[in-house]
């Protein structure tokens, strides 16, 4: 694994036992700055921020903080990229595939490093950032690099007078905003689809984790995108997001995050130049576990869907319907599993649950926990802080979790298991549904007709059958309701970065 490493950019640690993949020691952070043209420049303002790791406390570096002017420089910029003539626009489609291919080889080299980053400046767990993100990203920018050479319109068939095709063509600037919880692997869920469709980018990471993005910019320079293509804006959001939502000369924007900074961009955007906009917000997810299913499956894939990455996820599994004849039985098997559960240093390979983000966060969790016991939830497990001091927070189970309770109806966005009993299926499902969210669903059964019947009347983007948090670069991802507009993932996102026009030919002679 060493070969992966340099003094640079980081060592290996000597673990010669071990059998699994070890954090490098990172001994400097080289990427701080903001990202345009393929050059690394100092903010307008020559402001900085920190970034903080969450399991420490310990500032990791200063960054240079993006606001509107640096936003300004970064879209002209992508402008100037696509301008007819252009090498990025003279370039052919599977001259942009192959980029996109070797931008994979080149995270796949740095993998180790940039799950080292991705840890450090998120507190999840090393081996989730290793075989999760990392995976998820690199198999992202293949997929996309494989479409990039088959996007193409239709002929359609008018009359004799008549031809008629369609071309698909690039939106054109593209804007993203991405969170904190899935830094690189949202920053490829962005940028794979839009490059491969022919656009331009420019991207904000979160203020809390901007680090792997940075080193992914010297990635794209690296494999030789033409400058202006991609430009990476750390900032805050007021001010950079802001930026970019507004913006006149940006003709998209993607955003993943909150539901209501998800509505503040959608009116932003609106209040401009009317930008096309995809969000993806946030949820409350159901599971309904039925008394014919695979118990301990759905113990741990509900478990699974609650506690990944802390419960910091829009797809976490916050609320567990468990039907009746088997609710006690699930709620000890789901309090015997919390207890595997492995709290500790996020670089430890052995550590399965790492610390909130931040402060703001951990307060929130703990605030939500406190309304649950008070409103009448029987606390099962947890439900306290590790520690006098920093972020963590142990894996909390309540059961008896009633509909009306705060618990039962915000996105908690932490490591907090709600379990609910039903007796009738059908009010199981309308009671999945009463929610303002429609992101993700599951339902756990061995009846194919019920899992068919059920997945069909509820109300979200996904349903996962037997099975939780299955995401797949090949399948579409994104909510119903106020869960978010449009999909990401899958051949439907080409459809979010690709403008489609019509073009109609007078035929002077018909036989």
């Amino acid at each position: 694994m060493a070969q992966n490493g340099t003094t640079e950019n980081g060592v290996a640690e000597e673990t010669s036992a071990s059998p699994f993949p070890q954090p490098v020691t990172v001994q400097v952070i080289k990427y701080t700055k903001i990202f345009i043209n393929n050059e690394w420049l100092p903010s307008c303002s020559g402001r900085t921020f920190p970034t903080v790791n969450p399991a420490t406390g310990v500032k990791i570096c200063d960054v240079e903080e993006a606001d509107k002017d640096d936003v300004d420089e970064a879209v002209q910029a992508a402008k100037a990229a696509r301008q007819r003539g252009s090498p990025w626009r003279r370039m052919d489609a599977s001259s942009r595939g192959s980029l996109l291919h070797k931008l994979a080889d080149l995270v796949e080299r740095d993998r180790l490093l940039l799950a080292t980053l991705e840890t450090m400046d998120t507190g999840k767990p090393f081996l989730q950032s290793f075989f999760i993100d990392l995976d998820g990203s690199i198999k992202t920018l293949r997929y996309y690099a494989g479409w990039a050479d088959k996007i193409h319109g239709k002929s359609l068939h008018v009359d004799e007078s008549f031809m008629c095709l369609t071309k698909h063509e690039p939106v054109g600037v593209c804007g993203a905003i991405i969170p904190w919880n899935f830094p690189l692997l949202m920053f490829m869920w962005k940028i794979a689809p839009a490059l491969s469709c022919g656009n331009t980018v420019v991207i904000k990471p979160a203020e809390q984790t901007p680090l792997t993005a940075l080193h992914v910019g010297s990635l794209i320079k690296e494999a030789g995108f033409p400058p202006g293509v991609v430009n990476i804006v750390p900032g805050f959001g007021p001010t950079a997001g802001a930026a970019i939502a507004s913006h006149m000369d940006i003709d998209k924007v993607a955003f993943t995050g909150s539901t209501e900074v998800g509505q503040l961009i959608k009116e932003a955007a609106a209040k401009s130049n009317l930008k096309r906009v995809t969000l993806e917000l946030g949820g409350k997810n159901p599971c309904i576990v039925f008394a014919d299913c695979d118990l301990q499956l759905a113990v741990e894939e509900t478990q699974k869907g609650a506690f990944y990455n802390q419960g910091q996820c829009c797809t976490a599994a916050s609320r567990v319907f468990v039907e009746e004849s088997i609710y006690e039985e699930f709620v000890h098997r789901s309090i015997e599993n919390a207890k595997k559960i492995v709290i500790g240093d996020p670089l430890d390979p052995r550590t399965s649950h790492g610390p909130q983000i931040d402060q703001q966060q951990f307060d929130k969790i703990m605030d939500l926990i406190e309304s649950g016991k008070k409103e009448g939830a029987k606390l099962e497990y947890g439900g306290s802080a590790v520690g006098e001091k920093g972020l963590f927070v142990h894996p909390t189970i309540f059961s008896g979790v009633k509909d009306h309770m705060r618990i039962a109806k915000e996105e908690i966005f932490g490591p907090v298991q709600c379990i609910f009993s039903f007796k009738s299926h059908e009010k199981a499902v309308e009671r999945a549904n009463t929610s303002q969210y429609g992101l993700v669903s599951a339902v756990f059964t061995t009846s194919m007709d019920r899992a068919l019947s059920v997945s069909a009347a509820l109300e979200t983007g996904t349903v996962w059958i037997n099975c939780y948090n299955a995401l797949h670069a090949q399948t579409p991802f994104g909510g119903y309701k106020m869960s978010g507009n449009g999909r990401e993932l899958g051949e439907y996102a080409l459809a979010e970065y690709s403008e489609v026009k019509a073009v109609t030919i007078k035929l002077s002679e018909t036989l």
